[in-house]
């Protein structure tokens, strides 16, 4: 402790002169306010690192060279704001000052923070920031109090990225080919030296370890925009390379030289470790067709059908691909008759016209090289020689596999009520081939476990081919982006944006600096100009070069409303219908407009980027993921109010329920009006959700209309936890597929699970992430729903264990599905598809139309509980449909047959209606019993009915 007191004294004693008071103290100084101490030596280097090491937290932050803001303190204290250039320290002192109110509004998260003034030209920040900074706090005796890192992402915005021509205004970041040279540009404004790094192709594409470069180029700084830059005079077309750069990085509070690839990149080796040259408009990235292929048209964005599906489960059990090295891989979308391009086909035929991906960029978790992954059916040689700690590999276990046995045969061999295959698969997560993808490693290079070769530019044909192919099924194609968090940052392996810029594309927590992880991972901050702009810049690439129709955003409310807009209208340039939408969550550091206004569910109204609705969701399945308790349990649409039984607690949470239903159909808008239980006239913001309005669109675009995804239990395995034991398997299967109707003939827009038709299980699994084709396969011949094949992974579902085993046994076999029963499904999902698109009434393209034309016939203080009568008049305002003057849509979600005539008063007349062609014609046997004449209308329970009533012939 004496030795550390001697450190601060005599820092302290060197710095004593530069301190006024900030409190209007009597302290004098030997420097006026506007001057700065420059070159102050040290006599040991130790004083600098003696300073870090104390430290407590981050929380200063430099906003302008001018401006600087601390937490408010009482204490009378003066501050210094120092950088660390080796053996050398500046200061400048800071002086208290009054907080503008631009930059309160521009910051709202710092608006109790104090504002102090700083004395630096733009020039001297710009060198301030490539050194370590941190501000002193001292008492009127000159003794440190205090020590804080500095946060230096919105003044290096402040001094790179708002003039006309900086570093956002920037072109062909990366590198860029010519016809005579290649051109590098990083930006790096914190860097005190890059160099580019090029090695030998061949070497790179062999694998070889250790490579040597072959070639070392500086680049030189622009200081103007803050980026490095190098022209080469000849063609690298197909080189790799790598930058190195030397920077402080506050991870390890010193210089570092870091060796990283480049965020701009368009191709990769495998595994990432090298980036490559790539021109994308060059014929050898590009199958061939490539450039005159047609993309399919949609005339309005609510024409949109969207089916989330991932490569992987698309055809990971496929037995029919025309070669089993597909399986799993871009090539099985380009299959002319395997079961799952089949069952695309009768989608598409009748009326599914945009597949969903979910994530196909560049990846930091699967291990490229499929020599070293792990796959559902590698031998068990193969898998016990990568994961030698699984528990079947010991020899001492009592599993007794054989080395030629597949994982598959093994894992099929466990007992499905038992742990193991949850065990096998979980040893092995780390080393299979299978996750999501949210966890983004390169932005814009496609990935390359999905393909046959994973180098250099043959991945991006594969990838190509794919987009290609599924155009010419008649399918638009969204990709699903996550440009919210990176896999990692510091100076962690698979790091790359904190490595060149340390802490500015992340988003810090405004007092102690660490890295926010509300999202999952590391937080990126597209609330900084240039992360918006390597956001943009690379949706602009996936549109332009890869024909990408749309891009769905996970967790969309952690970036700017602002950043959104102007990122879609950079890639309506190139692609004018392209179409936005995401999870607009409202949570995290970010909540409530706190550092930005979100781009979330409530300020999205009106943008048409459409946001996933929580509110047709929890009605229709039930909120929570394993709710079972009491009597009276369903999966939300099966649990009906007794009127002479039921609390009033019941009864409210019922209307309530059917309200958001109601307002979910109408395409959850703010204005859409309703009469209520009470009798009284209410409109969708007035309808509560939680804390929040259930309506909040302010255009049928607005809203993604779901009841399962690929997050949380599927709706089969949500529904299993609800339900009652005595209900039968036919009527699980009705009501799975009720529970689909309402997302099917809702104003907006539907999103559809790949599988959720066939009756999709993952046995109970919330979180299938990371755990393997055995937990996230689909089976397209329709034999299996895989909703019994071990419990789910310890690590998520442990404590679901005791439920789970308690609900299968009280359903007795009723929850077991058999291939009719899937078939039966998927037949029923595909006539509501087709139902949809025959009529333009379920897809009405702007709010007015859905005011005038959308409307409840059973509502109001007498309505008919478990009944939603739902009309589609196009005899109001503009006729937009030609075969029909009106639809009525009728839920019957209750148990019994109910008979709707509607009241007296009403004098409903419903002669002229037919039951849908699709279903008088379909394979449900039990809707066809539905009853309609002048009088009334009769629909069978757990049924979702459809009567059309023809145009008269003029």
């Amino acid at each position: 402790m004496k030795k550390y007191s001697h450190s601060l004294l005599s820092l302290a004693a060197v710095l004593a002169p530069l301190y006024l008071s900030s409190c209007g103290g009597s302290e004098q100084s030997v420097l006026s306010p506007e001057q700065s101490v420059s070159s102050i030596r040290l006599e040991q280097l130790a004083e600098a690192a003696t300073l870090a090491s104390q430290a407590t937290d981050s929380a200063a932050h430099w906003l302008t060279p001018e401006l600087l803001l601390l937490p408010k303190n009482e204490d009378n204290l003066v501050y210094q704001l120092i950088k660390a250039d080796g053996a050398v320290i500046d200061a400048t002192m800071l002086l208290a000052t009054t907080l503008p109110e631009a930059i309160q509004k521009q910051f709202p998260h710092l608006a109790d923070f104090k504002a102090y003034q700083v004395g630096l030209s733009a020039n001297e920040a710009k060198s301030w920031l490539k050194q370590q900074l941190m501000v002193l706090a001292l008492d009127t005796a000159q003794q440190v109090q205090h020590v804080s890192f500095v946060q230096t992402g919105a003044i290096i915005d402040a001094l790179y990225t708002q003039g006309d021509n900086d570093a956002n205004e920037v072109q062909a970041l990366g590198a860029t080919l010519t016809a005579q040279q290649t051109q590098f540009k990083l930006w790096a404004p914190t860097a005190k030296q890059v160099e580019v790094h090029l090695f030998d192709k061949n070497a790179v594409e062999a694998n070889e370890q250790d490579i040597a470069a072959i070639e070392i180029l500086p680049l030189v700084e622009d200081e103007s925009t803050g980026v490095w830059q190098v022209t080469v005079p000849k063609v690298l077309d197909g080189s790799y390379y790598q930058y190195k750069i030397t920077v402080y990085h506050p991870i390890s509070k010193q210089v570092e030289e870091l060796i990283t690839t480049d965020p701009y990149s368009l191709s990769l080796s495998m595994n990432s470790h090298y980036t490559q040259i790539v021109d994308l408009a060059a014929e050898n990235t590009q199958p061939s067709g490539w450039k005159s292929h047609q993309v399919p048209e949609v005339n309005n964005v609510e024409d949109h059908v969207l089916y989330e599906t991932h490569i992987r489960d698309f055809s990971s059990i496929d037995s029919k691909l025309s070669d089993s090295r597909f399986r799993g891989k871009y090539k099985a979308f380009s299959e002319q008759d395997s079961y799952g391009i089949q069952h695309l086909k009768s989608l598409q035929k009748a009326g599914l016209n945009t597949v969903h991906l979910l994530p196909t960029y560049d990846i930091g978790t699967v291990n490229e090289d499929k020599s070293k992954a792990i796959d559902l059916y590698d031998n068990m040689a193969k898998v016990c020689d990568i994961a030698p700690h699984a528990f079947v590999c010991q020899d001492n276990s009592k599993v007794m596999v054989k080395p030629e046995q597949t994982l598959y045969s093994v894992l099929s061999g466990f007992e499905p009520s038992g742990s193991q295959a949850q065990q096998l698969v979980s040893e092995l997560r780390e080393y299979d081939n299978y996750n999501w993808g949210y966890d983004p490693y390169h932005y814009t290079v496609p990935e390359g476990s999905y393909a046959l070769n994973p180098q250099g530019k043959a991945r991006i044909i594969e990838f190509r081919e794919m987009v290609q192919s599924l155009h010419g099924l008649g399918f638009r194609v969204i990709m699903d982006v996550v440009y919210n968090h990176t896999y990692e940052s510091g100076l962690e392996d698979k790091s790359v944006l904190d490595k060149i810029v340390p802490n500015y594309y992340h988003r810090l927590n405004s007092i102690s600096g660490a890295i926010e992880q509300s999202t999952c991972c590391d937080n990126t901050a597209t609330e900084r100009a240039m992360m918006a702009k390597l956001m943009t810049d690379s949706l602009v690439v996936w549109a332009r070069d890869y024909k990408i129709d749309g891009f769905r955003f996970d967790l969309m409310g952690h970036q700017p409303k602002q950043a959104m807009l102007e990122a879609r209208e950079a890639v309506r340039t190139v692609d004018s219908d392209t179409y936005f939408y995401g999870e607009g969550w409202n949570f995290g550091e970010v909540a409530h407009n706190r550092q930005f206004t979100q781009a979330s569910q409530l300020e999205l109204g009106g943008t048409e980027i459409g946001t996933f609705t929580d509110r047709l969701r929890d009605a229709v399945r039930g909120s929570g993921n394993n709710t079972r308790s009491g009597q009276g349990v369903g999966n939300g649409l099966l649990t009906l109010p007794n009127n002479q039984q039921s609390s009033s607690k019941d009864l409210s949470d019922y209307h309530l329920k059917m309200a958001q239903l109601r307002i979910g159909l109408a395409g959850n808008l703010a204005e859409f009006a309703l009469i209520n239980e009470h009798g009284q006239h209410v409109q969708g913001k007035d309808v509560p959700y939680g804390d929040q309005p259930t309506g909040y669109a302010l255009d049928p675009a607005d809203t993604i209309n779901y009841v399962s995804k690929h997050d949380n239990q599927t709706l089969w395995d949500n529904s299993q936890y609800r339900l009652p034991f005595e209900l039968s398997t036919n009527d699980r299967v009705r009501l799975h597929l009720q529970s689909i109707s309402f997302a099917m003939y809702a104003q907006g827009i539907p999103f559809l699970h790949l599988g959720a038709e066939f009756l999709r299980s993952k046995s109970y699994l919330r979180d299938s992430y990371d755990y393997g084709d055995w937990f996230n396969r689909v089976d397209f011949s329709k034999q299996s729903n895989f909703y019994h094949v071990g419990l789910p992974p310890e690590a998520k579902d442990k404590e679901n264990w005791p439920l789970i085993k308690e609900v299968m046994a009280g359903h007795q076999g009723r929850d077991q599905v058999s291939s009719k029963h899937i078939t039966f499904s998927s037949d029923v999902f595909t006539q509501m598809l087709a139902i949809r698109m025959s009529s333009p009434l379920f897809r009405l393209p702007t709010a007015k139309e859905v005011l005038e034309k959308v409307s409840f016939l059973n509502t109001g203080e007498n309505a008919q509980t478990g009944l939603i009568v739902m009309e589609l008049n196009d005899q109001v305002g503009q006729q937009v449909d030609q075969n029909y003057q009106s639809v009525l849509v009728i839920f019957n979600t209750s148990a019994q047959s109910q008979k709707f005539a509607g009241t007296t008063a009403q004098g409903l007349n419903f002669a002229g209606y037919q039951l849908h062609k699709e279903q008088a014609a379909g394979a449900d046997d039990v809707v066809k019993q539905s009853v309609v004449n002048a009088k009334s209308i009769i629909v069978p329970a757990l049924t979702t009915a459809v009567f059309v009533r023809a145009k008269e012939s003029s």
